[in-house]
């Protein structure tokens, strides 16, 4: 990898310690009969150790220019399959039909522009997804998980608690790079929550919870100003919350209520 021109645009900043390569697979919790995907497996380093405890590995990476190196690096391991495309614009359910497995995973290096929208699709895809393990900044993960009323509560907590029990599994030092990215990263779990409270409108809600947070500084009032007020303070009213306050100060119980009242 030492000619390798390593492209800003894509975040590579390929993971080099095999402590937190094999730690991160640790936490993925991978079961026997498992199909495990992994979205862009760089150089793969990763992807080996996924492929020592998942029975197939399917990878998904954009950079055709690593195609050659994958191959020479991973070329003992007959489990592993890539496709060279874009993750975001594939149909997954599609591409592992071929797949017998009982425990689906997705394990994932992400740059920061991309994890919201790989999240998202994975959530969309209604796929069985166990877990997803995934490596991403430090701050950002720390607004993951995130309680109601702290200035990292966003509408993405909101978002992904409604979906997910959240675990911060460690933290990886920008030193365990190549080339070595400014920040830290930090290794987050998400496990898809068995109960679901009930919504009749998971877009509405997505849409809510952006809408709510549009402008940070200001009030729901001011933000929501193009939606049924009444209703909307009539729920916050039920939880001690009024018009007045910032969507920061409620809990994501509260939202599913309010968008359940809007359908």
């Amino acid at each position: 990898m030492d000619n390798f021109n390593y492209k800003k645009s894509l975040g590579q900043n390929f993971l080099q310690d095999i402590n937190v390569l094999t730690n991160i697979v640790k936490s993925a919790n991978i079961k026997d009969n498992s199909l495990t995907i992994e979205v862009g497996p760089g150089s793969g380093n990763l992807t080996k150790e996924i492929a020592k405890v998942s029975n197939q590995v399917l990878c998904y990476e954009i950079d055709t220019r690593l195609e050659m190196i994958l191959d020479k690096n991973l070329v003992e391991y007959k489990n592993i399959d890539i496709i060279f495309d874009d993750f975001l614009k594939r149909d997954i359910r599609s591409d592992i039909e071929k797949y017998e497995y009982d425990n689906l995973y997705l394990v994932a290096n992400l740059p920061y522009y991309i994890t919201t929208p790989i999240i998202q699709k994975v959530i969309d895809s209604n796929l069985p997804f166990k877990q997803l393990t995934i490596m991403i900044q430090k701050e950002v993960g720390e607004r993951f998980n995130a309680k109601p009323g702290t200035k990292e509560y966003n509408s993405l907590t909101a978002y992904l608690n409604y979906y997910f029990d959240l675990k911060k599994e460690f933290i990886v030092s920008r030193n365990c790079f190549i080339p070595k990215p400014n920040v830290d990263s930090i290794v987050i779990s998400l496990v898809k929550k068995e109960n679901l409270l009930p919504l009749k409108n998971p877009k509405h809600f997505d849409k809510l919870l952006r809408d709510s947070f549009k402008f940070k500084r200001k009030t729901l009032k001011n933000n929501l100003k193009n939606y049924d007020l009444e209703k909307i303070e009539k729920v916050l009213k039920e939880h001690n919350f009024t018009l007045t306050t910032r969507a920061e100060e409620i809990p994501m119980e509260v939202f599913v209520s309010i968008s359940n009242s809007l359908n």
